[in-house]
């Protein structure tokens, strides 16, 4: 039995692919990668089907990141059953999740990327700023953002799986 974690972020080409991305790297290099089933979503169809966004691939890139292969999907209510945790990167997402488990059961564990990440919640900002408008540099910080979360996300998850 696996353990599922999906990111939500609005397109799935920012934010989220970053997760994904990142946290299956570090559970492969914590020898957790058969034991956790990491994807992502979009709460928005705009991007179904397409690329992560170029200046994402880039970021994630630069951060030592392979996340050409990324596809967009959107999330729908069928993930609140088959996922464990699902992980919102803001608040307006993990409204829209959990309107989704309004119209169904849901299974899983609804939080924000960042409760994972020590510094942030002790500094109470726990949402992970759309870089989307911004530039090179708010790229990076999202990636940076994201790192620090999931590197708090694989200790809590080794902690449930053993």
């Amino acid at each position: 039995m696996t353990y599922a974690v999906c990111f939500v972020c609005s397109g799935n080409i920012c934010r989220s692919p970053m997760g994904e991305v990142i946290l299956r790297s570090m559970l492969e290099d914590a020898g957790l990668g058969d034991e956790v089933t990491v994807d992502s979503a979009g709460v928005g169809g705009w991007h179904v089907g397409e690329p992560a966004d170029p200046r994402t691939v880039a970021a994630l890139r630069r951060g030592g990141y392979d996340g050409s292969t990324h596809r967009a999907k959107q999330i729908d209510a069928s993930y609140l059953t088959e996922r464990d945790l699902i992980l919102g990167a803001d608040r307006g997402h993990v409204r829209e999740i959990l309107h989704l488990a309004g119209q169904g059961t849901a299974d899983a564990d609804v939080r924000l990327v960042r409760e994972f990440d020590p510094v942030a919640m002790q500094s109470g900002d726990l949402e992970l700023d759309d870089p989307y408008y911004g530039n090179a540099a708010d790229f990076d910080r999202c990636r940076d953002e994201v790192e620090a979360a999931c590197r708090g996300l694989v200790d809590e998850i080794t902690r449930q799986l053993r």
